[in-house]
């Protein structure tokens, strides 16, 4: 059985600013120089960021920071 936090989704920005403590303005910045995982059409007007992603950049962010 998956724990909830490993249940692969899509996030969208609020969720995404909410995990990172990140404004959308950085989130955006970050992307385009290849810092954070891109975000991915999901609709004809709307993007989402794979939950997986988020949550491995994360993690990479707080092991470098020990």
């Amino acid at each position: 059985m998956q724990n909830a936090n490993n249940f692969r989704r899509i996030m969208r920005l609020p969720e995404v600013i909410e995990a990172t403590g990140y404004r959308r303005a950085s989130i955006y910045n970050l992307m385009k120089t290849g810092k954070f995982p891109r975000a991915r059409s999901i609709g004809a007007r709307a993007v989402g960021w794979d939950s997986q992603e988020i949550h491995n950049w994360i993690t990479e962010r707080l092991d470098a920071a020990q």
